[in-house]
């Protein structure tokens, strides 16, 4: 089979081009020895992120820095536990009460809306 570009292979294989790619390299060996390193401090100390895990590496004896660390988190799939934002959020499906209306309950039917708004003798108790 002549040499195809890759191209010409997309279109006889009624492919996109932007769906081919390339096979990934293989991983260096200093590489494997600080994820080797992260997965056992990661065990250890799972609240650990990629600041304080460059710290304790580092401390160990690797010379590497923030960066190259958590690109090796994000290709082990390891993030530290901790809380993330949204987590006090409500579930979706539930109704609220906006805190006006649980907050301030009108004595009369004839006072609704904000007290900010009724006339001060309505307030005081007062007629009109």
């Amino acid at each position: 089979m002549p040499n195809l570009s890759v191209r010409r292979q997309c279109q006889l294989l009624q492919l996109s081009r932007s769906g081919v790619y390339r096979p990934q390299s293989e991983v260096a060996a200093n590489d494997l020895a600080l994820m080797r390193g992260i997965d056992e401090l990661h065990l250890e100390l799972p609240f650990y992120g990629s600041r304080r895990m460059t710290f304790e590496l580092n401390d160990a004896g690797h010379a590497v820095n923030r960066k190259h660390v958590q690109r090796l988190m994000r290709m082990m799939g390891i993030v530290a536990l901790v809380p993330r934002p949204g987590t006090s959020h409500r579930r979706p499906g539930t109704r609220s009460t906006p805190i006006c209306c649980v907050a301030w309950r009108s004595p009369s039917p004839t006072m609704c809306g904000r007290a900010t708004n009724t006339p001060k003798t309505l307030l005081a108790g007062g007629q009109l």
